[in-house]
């Protein structure tokens, strides 16, 4: 029998906290298991080393949601809406985006996560979608995190549409950042009501690599095209 592949998932550091912390929300950890993979856990605290280590054992990446990226990473000033801001995840989560992109890894980026793929790969992000570009569409929802609010519409015939086996989708929201200008290699291939960015994907077809700016691991309890995600990135460790 095959063994379950190991899916590396990051989590979030605590910022202005004593004892400093590493947590994850679980409902990743779940989602990863009911798709069949195995999480490891990849926290900020981690060396070099010790990631380098972990990281050649992964079958595939997982990159979670949190708070915001440094906007020095893209080489702009902090808007003042910036939060949880923590140099220590960035500088992992960017380690490990290319670190599976040179394995070939498969890898799925969730929220913060997909803004941190296209930050690795040298785009840029809006750094408060209310003001900047501005928007009618309410992506901090105050409902349940297992309420779809809005849809995405994804274009058809790519790996994404694909996956989710759906051209539209209903999602959750829950962020305040986007992708501005897209990074190296990436396409754009899901979009918002009001045209921001959902999700992408990279150029080459035969890789794994998604983003998408919802939290499908909230959605995986009533959503087919949640449960795809994960289970599409399970499948694709496999291999």
């Amino acid at each position: 029998m095959a063994r379950e592949p190991l899916v590396g998932v990051t989590t979030s550091i605590s910022v202005g906290q004593t004892p400093e912390r590493a947590y994850v929300n679980s409902a990743y950890l779940h989602a990863v298991q009911q798709a069949g993979g195995v999480p490891v856990l990849l926290p900020p605290q981690l060396s070099p080393l010790s990631l380098e280590r972990l990281v050649r054992g992964l079958d595939a990446v997982l990159l979670t949601g949190g708070g915001d990226m440094d906007p020095a990473c893209f080489g702009e000033a902090p808007h003042h809406t910036l939060y949880d801001v923590a140099p220590a995840r960035d500088a992992l989560e960017t380690s490990v985006t290319h670190m599976a992109l040179e394995k070939k890894a498969p890898l799925l980026a969730i929220c913060r996560g997909i803004q941190v793929l296209n930050v690795a790969l040298g785009g840029s992000l809006h750094q408060d979608v209310g003001s900047d570009p501005g928007t009618e569409i309410q992506h901090s929802q105050k409902e349940a995190r297992d309420q779809a609010t809005h849809k995405v519409t994804v274009t058809p015939g790519s790996r994404l549409a694909k996956v989710l086996g759906v051209d539209h989708v209903e999602v959750n929201s829950f962020h305040h950042q986007v992708i501005k200008a897209v990074g190296h290699g990436l396409t754009p291939v899901a979009w918002a009501p009001d045209q921001l960015i959902e999700g992408v994907e990279l150029d080459d077809d035969s890789r794994f690599v998604l983003g998408v700016q919802w939290h499908p691991e909230h959605l995986v309890g009533g959503s087919e095209p949640a449960r795809r995600l994960f289970a599409a990135l399970v499948a694709a460790a496999r291999t």
